[in-house]
């Protein structure tokens, strides 16, 4: 009796427990969730992918809601500040745009505008491997290396990094979206950033010899200066000069007034004997 009670109290403790548990869960399912609106404001974004030199039109931005606490800096609220005017850089898909990567206003589409005042661009032609296999690509930094024959002689072949930390405008593709569907054009050239003073160097080297580009690092701001190599030091048979002729006259002349020291003695040959558990050494003289 005493055990049938227990189990009937027992039942009715996990019962009465399990329609609490449930109320509760219910009540808090149903009740209001207090949510605190984050304020917002409008910003310009790209709606796509947009190279340098491009002319922003409507299709090209979009407007989205973007957090207040979080707003960059310089950022366009309407659409008519940003529509007309060019691309100096490149920006990708809902990326703001800004004031830094944008020409001035009226200053029209393609690559002039990108170009900063005092610089100039030159495209050169390129290939595959001279493209450094198409990690050449617009905002990176490379190196100009030429190779030329300034005489007929194959061991005045000369290789040489004429330009260094030089910007790419453009790579692969030309500039134009007034194209069908809006695609560039692929032509094999790439555009480069350079002074009028390296534009005559560039210039001239793609004229007379050929060019190589040599892929930076962006974060490299040296500019080391090489002294070009040749194809007898490239194989290590270079002609080996004097260590004498590389000294100054003064100190040559001074050498040759020294008295040069006298070789030293040579010692007498000896053979060495052996008898029983004795030795001896014999002079070895020879007969004239």
């Amino acid at each position: 009796m005493a055990r049938s009670r227990a189990f009937i109290v027992f039942v009715m403790a996990i019962t009465v427990g399990g329609v609490f548990a449930y109320a509760t869960y219910n009540y808090v399912q149903a009740a209001p969730t207090k949510t605190v609106p984050m304020p917002t404001k409008k910003v310009i974004v790209a709606a796509s992918d947009l190279d340098i030199g491009a002319e922003l039109q409507a299709d090209d931005i979009r407007v989205i809601d973007w957090p207040e606490t979080a707003m960059p800096v310089g950022a366009f609220h309407e659409a008519n500040e940003v529509v007309g005017r060019a691309l100096v850089l490149p920006v990708i898909q809902n990326e703001p745009i800004l004031p830094m990567k944008l020409a001035a206003k009226d200053s029209g589409g393609g690559l002039p505008p990108a170009i900063p005042q005092g610089m100039r661009a030159v495209s050169v032609r390129v290939n595959e491997v001279i493209g450094v296999a198409g990690y050449v690509l617009p905002g990176t930094r490379v190196d100009v290396v030429v190779t030329l024959n300034p005489t007929d002689q194959h061991r005045d072949i000369t290789s040489k990094v004429i330009l260094t930390n030089v910007q790419v405008l453009a790579a692969g593709t030309k500039i134009d979206r007034e194209t069908d569907k809006n695609k560039p054009i692929a032509v094999s050239v790439v555009t480069l950033l350079v002074t009028p003073e390296e534009s005559e160097r560039l210039t001239l080297a793609s004229t007379e010899g050929k060019i190589q580009l040599a892929l930076r690092n962006p974060l490299d701001r040296e500019t080391p200066s090489t002294r070009g190599i040749r194809p007898g030091s490239l194989l290590g048979a270079a002609p080996i000069t004097n260590v004498a002729e590389r000294l100054p006259a003064g100190r040559r002349a001074a050498m040759a007034a020294a008295p040069k020291p006298e070789p030293p003695a040579l010692e007498p040959a000896t053979v060495e004997i052996i008898r029983g558990d004795k030795r001896a050494r014999e002079i070895v003289r020879q007969e004239n």
